[in-house]
């Protein structure tokens, strides 16, 4: 792609503000931002990532892991800011979903411990479990809201936390995950995957390809399991204070 041709691909980025303005949706600036952020990160991470590669250094790979951990960190507790503590328990999540799936893919040697696969399946699990974190959040917010009655009813008779926020907690886990359920069941007839398809167009084989998006497919499964439940099951205890009784707090 030529310069011109990214210039003139910025029609695709008007398109939205216009509609955003059109219609007073209030998300032109956001757009922008955005956009222009993305820019700026997208050609730094770049120039980054040469020469990360080239080096192959342990010490610049875990450089690069820890600072997208602490980017989504930071973009992900905006939605919990009522819920106490919540920035560590994201980073934990985060660190948690890092570990869990290099240290099996690199334990099992699925894949090769280089920096060339290490940084961008970190990207993506990391990333995936960023949105996860948000969209749990969200609709946890939401549910907390909705049903605080129903909450303080049940802890006034008797109820434990647990079973006072228990249905709010878990369809606050099943919308976040629901989004990469679904997503995976049309894999491939709807969605064509862009993993797959760029290895292609490079001149890999389809097989092997199709072989490495199937092995991402798998390990989003886990990173939304596993965000949706730990960032949960670490969220919901600190809504109660040490009487069982509900803790005030700012929701949505």
């Amino acid at each position: 792609m030529t310069p011109i041709a990214l210039v003139l691909s910025l029609v695709f980025v008007l398109i939205p503000i216009i509609l955003s303005k059109t219609f007073k949706l209030g998300l032109e600036k956001d757009t922008t931002v955005a956009v222009v952020r993305s820019i700026i990160q997208l050609f730094i991470v770049g120039y980054i990532l040469t020469f990360v590669f080239d080096s192959e250094s342990i010490l610049y790979i875990l450089l690069m892991v820890a600072i997208m951990i602490v980017a989504a960190t930071l973009n992900a507790r905006k939605k919990g800011v009522g819920i106490k503590g919540i920035t560590w328990k994201i980073a934990l999540t985060l660190l948690f979903i890092e570990l869990i799936t290099q240290g099996i893919l690199l334990g099992f040697g699925i894949t090769p411990r280089t920096a060339q696969y290490i940084i961008p399946i970190s990207g993506m699990m990391i990333g995936n479990s960023m949105v996860l974190s948000i969209l749990f959040l969200n609709r946890f917010s939401a549910e907390l809201k909705a049903h605080q009655d129903q909450t303080e009813l049940i802890l006034s008779l008797g109820g434990t936390p647990k079973q006072a926020i228990h249905s709010q907690l878990i369809a606050a886990i099943k919308a976040s995950m629901i989004p990469t359920i679904e997503s995976q069941k049309t894999i491939g007839l709807v969605q064509l995957p862009g993993m797959m398809s760029g290895q292609i167009i490079a001149g890999a084989s389809p097989i092997q390809a199709v072989q490495f998006q199937l092995l991402v497919l798998f390990l989003l499964l886990t990173t939304a399991a596993v965000t949706s439940i730990m960032l949960g099951f670490l969220a919901y205890p600190t809504l109660f204070n040490k009487r069982m009784q509900m803790v005030k707090m700012k929701v949505g």
